[in-house]
Parts: C-alpha cells; structure tokens; sequence
C-alpha cells in the first residue's frame, strides 16, 4: 500500500513538472514587443517556464501551438497607483483595506490583497496581467509602500511588497502643501545624517533595530526603491524635481498635470510621469493645463510616460487601453502608447515583464485586433507562461439572466 502511494505520489509529481515544463508557440501574429525592436509582422514567440524563449525561431517545437494569425500580441498590460485586490464595493467600509487612520509612511498593505477580488477577473478582460496598488490617505500626505501583483488569481501573486513610496504633496483642503514638503525634507535629511553617522562609526557596537520609517528611508536614499509623488501644479512639479537632486532620489510624479510646462526639465532629470490619458479640462486650480495633448507632448520633449486609469481605477483599469487610444488619437505614437502601459512601467517601477524579448516574464495577450480599438476583445491571456481565463463574474451574470429555462427569470438548473 505505501509503495502504491508513493508511485502516485511520484506520478503526481512528475505530471505537475511536465505541465510546467510545456511549452506553447504563438504564430502568425502581429507583435507589438514593447522594445527597440517595435511591431514584428507574422512572427512566432515560443514560451517555456514562465520565459519568453524564442522569437522567430528557425524550427518550432512546441506541445501546444496557438495560431495568431491575423490577430495582435503585445505583453501584458500593467496598471498602477489603484486599489485592485484592496477593495471591492466603494461604499462597502468593510471591503476597503486601502488605508488606515493608524497607518504611517511604512504602511504594507499588501498584507490584505485579495488575489480573488471579482476585480481582477474583470481587469484580466482589459489586458491586465500585473498591477502596482497604492493605498490611499485621505487626511495626511503619506499613503504607505506600493506593491506589486499579477493578475494570477494565484494566492502567492503578490511579486514586490515595497514597490514605491507614496507621498501626496499636492493641494491641501486643510492646511498647506509648505508643511508636507518641510517633513519630508526633514525626515530625508535626518536619515541622511543618521546613516553618515553609523558609517563613520569606529566601533562595532550592535545598533539599535530601524524602525519601519527609517528602513524606507534608507531604502529612498539609496536609490533601492522609487518615491511617487502626487503633484499636478507646476510650481510644485518644480521642488520635486529639486527634491531629487538634492537626495538623488528615484522620483515617479504621479499626475502631473502641469507636466508640459517643465516638460525638457523633466526629461532632463529622468523622472516618468504618470498621466491620465482622459483629462481634459482642469479640475482645480493645480490642474490648469490638463489637456487630451499632453500625453504626446511629454512622450516628443523624452520624458518617460506612464498612462494610468485615475479615479476609481480599482474598478475601471479594464479601460487603461481605451484611455491609451485616446492618447494616441490627441498625438501621442501608438509605439509610445504600448510603451505607457507595458514597458515604462515596469521599467519605472522596476517589475519583471512589460517587453517582449528573450528572457523577459511571459505575460503576453493575444488580441482580435488592435487593442486600443473599442470593438477589440481579448482572445488568450498568458500570465507567467500559463494561459488564465478570461470568463469575469459579469460573464456569469450575464449567462444567468440570459440562459432560457422553464424557471422563472435569472433562475438556472
């Protein structure tokens, strides 16, 4: 009896490997690679565990083969700075786990993701294969650590818990932004010296445990991990950019609206802005120059763009490729477009995936056409090298109100 449950067990895990070890062959598509290379034309990309093997190899070997033809490729889109997984109804206090009263500059709250979120299934719809989540503070200017999670489904799909931080230093409703820029530059100075004086420190004596605060600090200084800032008023997009010069700071200017006045300086100091594609009108007095345009003015002065759903993005980054449509029809290049929502945003915020290259994360998407287009849908959907189900929950609820039955409406056997 043991020899049998081992010889099950052994098969088992022998089938499970095999499975892992698959390896599937898109051909014929038209590929978007998100790279240098820009849109190959009938090409064929092999994956195998979890990688991007192959581009056009000279002979293919594959266990499964997916025709593409006529249809388009891209990587996998990622979203950024929403509360996917961190909440499910809005109005439902105890489905929001986005922020805390408590909650400090080193809040974590990817220890509340919930990778079941009927959110996910439906962002999965809109291309989405990794998403960085930001929580939120409605009273002070720290909202705590971003992280980083597939669109897996998978309980273990959080890949980076300390993905950035995120600090609001722009208009206030009580008080002034003067205040937020003070502490934060005070807080980054205090480190800074604290870290000179361990450093210079002749003796080996043990020092005393950091505090969650001053870890993220040190991690700020030393360039381990981006600071976004949620800015839109030039004046304030101004000091940030001086901001990173005096800590030498990887800086991410999440808004941005005013972003085209200080477009070349932006450029100049390498710091990505993430926009919303729709906005159009100013909001606020800090939004004065929003503009359908913006998107293709920053992507032609060089600054890195990264288009992101604004607002309720936990529930809307399904239309991150509508938005990006509508950024390519006010001037920005549909390459550029890929780019904001593929592989700037990885590159930004550090993330495997985004491009696709030999080598790189396979979170691929097979399109009907082309994807910024309205009447595109999803065909398959590669995460990590394993194809994942399209099918959301207003897949079901539309199969159960719509499914002929002698019961009375909305009723299924």
């Amino acid at each position: 009896m043991t020899k049998f449950k081992l010889s099950m067990i052994t098969g088992a895990l022998l089938t499970s490997s095999a499975a892992f070890a698959q390896i599937t062959a898109i051909t014929g598509a038209t590929v978007h690679t998100a790279t240098e290379q820009g849109t190959l034309n009938n090409a064929t990309v092999v994956i195998e565990d979890g990688k991007i093997k192959a581009i056009n190899p000279q002979s293919i070997e594959a266990d499964v083969t997916v025709s593409g033809e006529g249809m388009v490729l891209t990587p996998g889109f990622i979203g950024s700075m929403n509360q996917l997984g961190l909440v499910e109804v809005g109005a439902v206090a105890r489905s929001r786990d986005a922020s805390d009263e408590k909650a400090g500059l080193d809040f974590d709250p990817s220890y509340a993701f919930n990778p079941r979120s009927s959110l996910i299934a439906y962002a999965r719809k809109g291309g989405i294969t990794q998403n960085v989540v930001s929580p939120v503070n409605y009273e002070g200017a720290y909202s705590g650590l971003a992280f980083t999670a597939d669109l897996s489904g998978d309980f273990d799909s959080v890949t980076d818990r300390h993905t950035a931080l995120v600090i609001d230093l722009g208009a206030k409703s009580k008080g002034s932004r003067a205040l937020s820029f003070q502490q934060l530059v005070e807080k980054l100075e205090g480190q800074q010296a604290k870290l000179k004086k361990q450093k210079d420190k002749k003796d080996d004596k043990e020092e005393d445990k950091p505090s969650g605060e001053e870890r993220v600090l040190t991690q700020l200084l030393e360039a381990k991990m981006p600071l976004v800032v949620e800015v839109s008023r030039g004046a304030d997009i101004a000091q940030v950019i001086k901001l990173k010069e005096q800590f030498s700071l990887d800086v991410i200017i999440r808004g941005g609206s005013d972003a085209v006045l200080l477009a070349n300086e932006l450029a100049k100091a390498e710091i990505p802005v993430i926009i919303n594609g729709v906005s159009n009108l100013p909001t606020d007095f800090d939004a004065m120059h929003a503009s359908l345009e913006n998107a293709g003015k920053l992507e032609k002065a060089g600054v890195k763009v990264l288009l992101s759903v604004f607002g309720d993005g936990s529930h809307n980054v399904y239309q991150l490729r509508y938005d990006a449509g509508i950024a390519v029809s006010n001037g920005m290049s549909f390459d550029s477009a890929i780019k904001a929502v593929t592989s700037n945003v990885a590159e930004a915020f550090e993330i495997d995936g985004g491009k696709i290259a030999v080598g790189q994360r396979a979170d691929l998407v097979l399109w009907s056409a082309d994807p910024f287009e309205l009447s595109t849908h999803v065909e398959k959907v590669w995460i990590n090298g394993e194809e994942v189900s399209t099918e959301s929950r207003h897949d079901k609820l539309r199969e159960r109100y719509t499914t002929d039955s002698q019961l009375p409406r909305a009723y299924t056997k």
